[in-house]
């Protein structure tokens, strides 16, 4: 690093000490913490962002946001080159910037880093980094901090995008670094034009009429705001908007996130609404749930979670993908054999990954974490993850797209079998409406609403594919978390010795009963999950784990 380097970070980096006794880590969600500690921290990953770019050659995003967090708390995250996480091999280098102690240490850590990736710092050449936040309040300072991080790296230049969904900014990276057009409103006529095009590749007889209105929960945060706009160039849906964040605070019994866990109806929503078709986004509109309220039940809801947003859109994509290779005959010369996989954690429910494996589907476990699962769904040429919070795409890859394009063109289709024309240009159109960057609330909502028109179905025949095993839910404290070893996807515990052998006897005495019990990312307590046929069953079997766990790591253990 020369002298002017150097110079610059040491006085940048001085006018963001960080908060004394504050160490933060980045997981799946960047970092995240109380809005008022974060400034060193996003200025710091603004310096990251940076390197990042210089080191891929490439556009790189910066969101501020922390999703269903309360409006108090924010965060910071990085978009890669892909539109997708940043890779796990930085972030032991993103931990030890944002908690490196001053800033002579900032910068001899900088330096060893750059050296170690070879970054090329001594050459100047540009680096091109997005920015975007959500509507907190905290936002804009922290956007201010970012700048400043990306401006003391000679050549780093930042691009504030504005207010955005999670889902946009990392959408909007992919499509820059693939030399696409790239602003907030290509998003919004890409999606609605490849809505359209779903719509009107409906077969004659569905009943696409009977369908009602949408009543989408926007969580008093972006994703209503964002949806207000996508409205406007929206045709074929009637969606009407509440907690769109003109009143209301900021995720506050409202939510995605919050409907999922408590099962009850967001604040906001009338008794009138009972029985409609309703859907629900998160604080940053990467997750999407949907719901209808049970008429007169105190505000219960049937919940139709990711599980069941990620069987419609796999018995849909199967759907397509058996036309393609009805081919009768010549098989050999115009089929593609792509692979379809379907990727979940040991959250989802047992029920679901039955019902998706008795559909004819691969279906693998990864650890938790949408970064696994990301990558798992990659090795397919259709690859569906979705976790039962809401979070969730589809990856399709460019030698299936590929194959798709000509399909959908060729002339000898036209006049032969034009239903295999429509099944390549349907999953073409999925290919432009699914945001295959990351999961994407508002994207994924006009995917479900054109597949029901689709299949003519409303809310409640969806939710019948199949119904939930009763599940709980508990958390243990425990000494030292990292005592806990799993392997398997988190399913099977191999330390403390002894510990998986009891669990499985446990289970074994319940009729359907799945149990697995993980370390938490964040704090020293396990988590257990448990499943069974009967909800006093799933709570008992939980109960009895969390007891073994106790007994094997708790703090009477030792």
């Amino acid at each position: 690093m020369n002298e002017k380097q150097r110079s610059i970070l040491l006085d940048s980096s001085s006018r963001f000490p960080p908060p004394p006794g504050v160490k933060l880590s980045y997981g799946t969600a960047g970092f995240r913490a109380d809005a008022s500690i974060l400034q060193s921290t996003v200025f710091r990953v603004g310096i990251l962002a940076a390197l990042r770019s210089l080191n891929t050659q490439s556009v790189i995003g910066v969101m501020i946001t922390a999703s269903h967090n309360k409006v108090s708390d924010n965060g910071v995250k990085i978009a890669d080159p892909s539109g997708g996480m940043l890779t796990q091999a930085w972030e032991p280098f993103a931990d030890a910037l944002a908690n490196v102690p001053d800033s002579l240490h900032l910068v001899q850590l900088v330096d060893d880093f750059v050296m170690k990736e070879n970054i090329p710092l001594e050459v100047v050449q540009s680096a091109v980094i997005l920015l975007g936040r959500d509507t907190r309040p905290s936002g804009e300072s922290l956007l201010e901090a970012a700048k400043q991080g990306i401006s003391s790296i000679v050549g780093a230049v930042a691009v504030d995008m504005g207010v955005l969904t999670t889902p946009q900014l990392h959408w909007m990276v992919r499509s820059r670094n693939k030399g696409m057009k790239a602003t907030e409103m290509d998003y919004f006529n890409q999606l609605s034009s490849s809505f359209r095009c779903l719509i009107d590749l409906i077969p004659p007889g569905s009943a696409v009429n009977v369908m009602d209105k949408l009543i989408v929960d926007g969580a008093n945060g972006v994703g209503g705001e964002k949806l207000q706009v996508l409205k406007k160039v929206l045709h074929g849906l009637d969606i009407q908007i509440c907690n769109s964040g003109k009143e209301g605070v900021l995720n506050e019994e409202v939510g995605a996130d919050y409907v999922q866990k408590e099962k009850v109806v967001p604040r906001g929503f009338a008794p009138a609404d009972a029985g409609m078709r309703c859907a629900s986004l998160d604080g940053d509109a990467d997750r999407l749930v949907y719901f209808s309220a049970i008429q007169n039940s105190n505000n219960r809801i049937c919940l139709v979670d990711g599980d069941k947003i990620l069987s419609l859109f796999a018995l849909f994509i199967k759907e397509q993908l058996s036309i393609l290779n009805d081919n009768e005959g010549d098989r050999e010369t115009n089929s593609y054999p792509a692979t379809l996989g379907v990727v979940q954690t040991a959250y989802a429910n047992g029920a679901s990954t039955d019902y998706l494996k008795h559909l004819g589907l691969e279906v693998v476990f990864t650890p938790t974490g949408v970064k696994y699962l990301h990558e798992k769904a990659a090795d397919y040429d259709i690859g569906i993850y979705f976790e039962a919070n809401g979070h969730g795409t589809i990856l399709l890859s460019e030698g299936l797209l590929h194959w798709l394009d000509g399909r959908s063109s060729e002339p000898s289709l036209t006049s032969k079998g034009s239903e295999q024309q429509k099944a390549a240009l349907r999953l073409l159109a999925v290919s432009k409406l699914i945001n295959q960057a990351v999961g994407d609330a508002l994207s994924g909502l006009l995917l479900v609403e054109a597949i029901l028109q689709h299949m003519g179905w409303s809310i409640h025949r969806w939710n019948e594919l199949y119904h939930d095993l009763p599940s709980r839910q508990l958390k243990v404290k425990v000494v030292d978390r990292s005592a806990v070893v799993t392997t398997n996807a988190e399913t099977v515990v191999v330390r403390p010795l002894g510990i998986q052998e009891a669990i499985n006897a446990e289970t074994a005495k319940y009729p359907r009963g799945r149990c697995f019990v993980r370390p938490s990312g964040t704090e020293d307590v396990v988590r257990v999950y448990a499943e069974a046929s009967t909800e006093e069953a799933a709570d008992n079997l939980a109960n009895s784990v969390a007891q073994l766990v106790d007994q094997f790591l708790g703090f009477g253990s030792s």
